[in-house]
């Protein structure tokens, strides 16, 4: 590719990324998709249709992204998730930090853009901090701390953290072969549970999550 060809590539993908961000904030704010709503459902009315929609989601975004691998169109190793060094305690105090947030600030991030974009300002605050919040841990001043305290618990493993590539240099096969796999297995029981009962069984349910899959995917 020449350098010529680069600026067209670079405003394809912003604006494919635009178009993207416009039909899942569309689709979040008619279908109120959220994952800190869901579990809010669950715990205060009993109601798990929300998290139904979570699951036929991840089903499909789960089986969009494993059959990109298998045909080459995208490097499941070229993620930092799948590095070869395995940082167990910041996960687990990042997430439950970012849970706690969320709790505070009414819905997760993709929530309060959603809400920012039907006028709150309360979303606004929430999303400020937030973006603040994150650049310092990521650069900034607590980046040091972070550095220097949670991530010096990590388990290193050579060959990474992808389990179809572990399950490969273990049994005959390719790591898009196994990632093709599990990923059909764990899409199939997610969405017996979402959609086999009768509350699971709406359009609602369905769209919302075959919508947000694929746009994952995209």
């Amino acid at each position: 590719m020449d350098e010529a060809s680069l600026p067209f590539l670079t405003y394809r993908v912003i604006g494919a990324a635009f178009a993207v961000a416009v039909l899942f904030g569309a689709l979040c704010q008619r279908s109120r998709f959220c994952t800190m709503g869901a579990i809010a459902d669950i715990y205060a009315m009993g109601d798990w249709q929300r998290a139904r929609m979570w699951m036929v989601a991840v089903a499909v975004a789960m089986l969009g992204f494993n059959g990109l691998a298998a045909l080459g169109l995208v490097d499941p190793a070229a993620s930092i998730y799948t590095g070869p060094r395995l940082l167990w305690l910041s996960a687990v105090l990042g997430g439950l930090l970012f849970g706690f947030g969320m709790v505070l600030g009414s819905g997760c991030i993709s929530r309060n853009l959603v809400r920012l974009g039907g006028g709150s300002l309360k979303s606004l605050v929430v999303l400020v901090v937030a973006a603040v919040a994150a650049g310092a841990t990521l650069r900034g001043l607590t980046a040091v701390l972070r550095v220097a305290t949670v991530e010096k618990v990590v388990v290193d493993m050579p060959a990474g953290q992808a389990l179809p590539r572990l399950l490969a240099s273990a049994f005959p096969g390719t790591a898009a072969a196994w990632g093709l796999g599990l990923a059909a297995a764990a899409a199939a029981a997610l969405l017996a549970w979402a959609v086999l009962p009768r509350e699971g069984r709406s359009l609602r349910v369905v769209l919302t999550g075959l919508g947000v899959g694929l746009l994952v995917t995209a």
